[in-house]
């Protein structure tokens, strides 16, 4: 594949180029081949972890047309400009990431350009593998059948009674309960005689 024409898609979505989505090709394109693959393989048969999202993973989506939507993509947000490529036919996993020093052996490929920036911006594009990138085979915590899950499998919370799809669905003392009814939600409700969102959003609000 033509890192050109992918880095063009990328900043094409993104509306402009920076060096995480060069780093996100790179790496794409780098995961896919130590697996074997030298294009975006058909049929889901590859999975992407993304370490962060932003401009590394749209790097990471033109270069693998692994999506959130087609359930190819997956955001494990630990901040690192990293990614974890999965075989979901054999299993086979390899996380690949910039080398530690990558900035400082950026400068050595474009000693003309001075500004930090636009020295990764060029030289992450022409950086051997070897300079750029670290290409660990891993193994996942769990079996990759259960990270993608089962399409059309659905059940309701027993305590909210909302539907839970994809196989998401935690079992507690015999009852079947969404994550955030386990105790394991990202939010909580609000009072109901809670002050509205949008009285924030003023500067003279008083609370």
């Amino acid at each position: 594949m033509d890192l050109q024409t992918i880095l063009d898609l990328s900043s094409r979505n993104h509306s402009h180029l920076c060096p995480r989505q060069i780093l996100g090709a790179r790496i794409g394109l780098a995961g896919m081949a130590a697996l074997g693959f030298n294009e975006p393989p058909a049929k889901k048969r590859l999975l992407v972890i993304t370490e962060s999202d932003g401009c590394f993973a749209d790097g990471l989506i033109a270069a693998t047309a692994c999506t959130v939507g087609h359930r190819t993509l997956r955001v494990e947000d630990y901040g690192k400009v990293a990614a974890t490529f999965v075989d979901t036919h054999t299993g086979r996993a390899v996380r690949v990431a910039p080398h530690l020093e990558v900035r400082q052996r950026a400068y050595a490929y474009v000693p003309e350009v001075h500004r930090r920036y636009f020295t990764q911006l060029k030289a992450y594009q022409i950086m051997p593998d070897s300079e750029l990138l670290t290409i660990r085979e891993v193994c996942l915590n769990m079996p990759v059948g259960e990270i993608i899950s089962r399409a059309g499998v659905r059940v309701n919370c027993a305590v909210c009674g909302k539907e839970i799809i994809n196989e998401r669905e935690i079992k507690k003392e015999y009852l079947i309960l969404c994550r955030a009814c386990a105790g394991a939600s990202y939010y909580q409700p609000v009072e109901r005689d809670a002050i509205p969102l949008y009285a924030y959003q003023r500067e003279d609000a008083t609370l």
